[in-house]
């Protein structure tokens, strides 16, 4: 069976959508309208009850891995062939909001629901992933999941990884009940026929540009370091300023350079964050003698990337070496950028315009799961517009009408791909 056309009507249950949306964001380890999800907490484990539920509401077969990847399939009329996936994550960092990630989950759902009501059968196989630890909360790492899916990451490593409190990766799937060997998470070759990934912009363009959608074409490449400063302790009264070795002020001088290299990287695309910087005793009458930082870096391109890192390990090491303070920097991950798959972007963008909806192909500078997954699978993202480009807060938000485009370009996007 052909795919539905633009003369079938796909209709979208926004407004159960919607509630589905507010139903999950209630569960959280804050008060609403803050949503905290981490790895394998509490809430965590809660949220992924609620996605299995919608499963099997949704009368989908449903199975997890052994790192809590969760899949949901409607089984096509040809088994054997690869499947056509969809999906994202459900954790959340904390003093998140309720549409990062979610809106690829219960929008997915929702796709296939749609599908199925208007008489549609799937020659491949329909497949929702919920994927495990997307943020990097619990471990510094993000897209945990996805990494094993793709094999980006080995077994070895992820095994090694422990969260503040010293807690393994192994320790706490088990106690979430995920059970099997690490390496069985790793996908077969050829499982997916193609992916698509739904999720808001995290970004300001498209709202600003009033386009409905945004069809992915590049992902940049996410790296992340440690920088670990000794200095020398001492009273804040005591300690004079020509013989001090201060930390801290070494770690802000290596901030200043993050920003300072990514703003003159030459591309449009690099960002630099210094998201942790902490500082040891943490008192205000002494000489702070440690400093710790994790820095994220970012860009479509790996040449000036690579370059913008160069630049802050120089200039990190000039400020050490002049305040006599010692330097620990380490690698957490530097994955390359992931390029969409020119026939899946070309097929999401062809659905647009016959459902007459203005689309625009877009660079993602944050990443997601699809990063991973492109390396084993033809890829691209759908991006709809959220407010003011926020996400990471709890006021972001993406309109209910924006869902529903979003939902709609995505079923029939996998329903093409399907046949």
């Amino acid at each position: 069976m052909t795919s539905p056309g633009p003369d079938i009507r796909i209709a979208v249950d926004s407004a159960g959508l919607q509630r589905r949306i507010d139903e999950l964001a209630l569960i959280s380890e804050a008060p609403a309208p803050v949503v905290t999800r981490v790895l394998f907490s509490e809430a965590d484990l809660r949220g992924r009850e609620y996605v299995r539920r919608a499963a099997r509401e949704a009368a989908l077969t449903l199975r997890e891995d052994a790192v809590g990847n969760l899949f949901a399939r409607w089984e096509g009329s040809e088994p054997g062939l690869a499947a056509v996936g969809s999906g994202s994550h459900t954790d959340a960092i904390p003093n998140a909001g309720k549409y990062d990630g979610v809106v690829g989950v219960l929008g997915a759902f929702e796709a296939l629901a749609a599908l199925k009501r208007a008489g549609f059968r799937p020659t491949r196989s329909l497949e929702v992933v919920m994927f495990t630890a997307e943020e990097p909360t619990r471990f510094g790492l993000g897209c945990l999941g996805s990494r094993l899916m793709a094999g980006s990451i080995s077994v070895e490593k992820a095994r090694g990884l422990k969260d503040r409190e010293g807690r393994t990766l192994e320790e706490l799937r088990c106690a979430a009940g995920c059970k099997g060997p690490l390496e069985s998470v790793t996908l077969p070759p050829g499982y997916y026929h193609a992916f698509v990934e739904l999720h808001i912009e995290q970004g300001p363009l498209l709202e600003a540009q009033k386009v409905p959608i945004g069809i992915v074409e590049h992902i940049a490449g996410p790296s992340s370091y440690r920088a670990t400063l000794r200095g020398e302790g001492g009273h804040a009264g005591a300690v004079l300023m020509p013989v001090r070795h201060d930390a801290l002020l070494a770690g802000a001088e290596i901030a200043l350079a993050v920003e300072r290299a990514a703003k003159g990287s030459g591309s449009p695309d690099t960002v630099g964050t210094v998201g942790v910087f902490r500082i040891e005793p943490g008192a205000v009458n002494s000489v702070p003698f440690g400093a710790y930082l994790e820095i994220d870096l970012r860009d479509a391109r790996l040449g000036t990337r690579e370059r913008a890192l160069a630049e802050i390990r120089r200039t990190a090491e000039e400020a050490c070496a002049r305040r006599g303070v010692s330097m620990e920097f380490e690698e957490i991950n530097a994955d390359p950028p992931a390029a969409g798959d020119p026939r899946t972007v070309a097929i999401a963008q062809e659905v647009c315009a016959e459902l007459g909806l203005r689309s625009l192909r877009m660079v993602s500078r944050a990443y997601h799961d699809s990063l991973f997954m492109a390396r084993v699978s033809p890829t691209t993202m759908i991006f709809i517009p959220c407010r003011n480009g926020w996400s990471h807060r709890p006021e972001e938000y993406a309109s209910p009408e924006h869902i529903a485009s979003g939902v709609e370009v995505l079923a029939h996007t996998m329903a093409r791909l399907a046949v």
